[in-house]
């Protein structure tokens, strides 16, 4: 049984992951042969101090503030 987990900043709606879920879904049917009713997705939010990209915390990198704050994390400038 196919089993992913997914790492997201917070915010990002229910239909959001409704939408991401069903493509996922469908790319493992797709390229596993997997049955639909075997796909396991695990969404998990993590809050921007806690994930770090190149070596910068997403909270603080000022590539990714409109992104953080978009989805209710701290921006670069906090």
């Amino acid at each position: 049984m196919p089993n992913m987990g997914v790492e997201l900043l917070p915010g990002r709606t229910v239909e959001q992951r409704r939408s991401f879920a069903e493509l996922v879904t469908d790319a493992a049917v797709e390229a596993l042969g997997a049955r639909r009713q075997d796909v396991r997705i695990m969404f998990e939010e993590v809050a921007a101090d806690f994930v770090a990209n190149g070596g910068l915390l997403a909270s603080e990198d000022a590539d990714r503030a409109g992104q953080v704050s978009r989805f209710g994390g701290a921006s670069a400038a906090d």
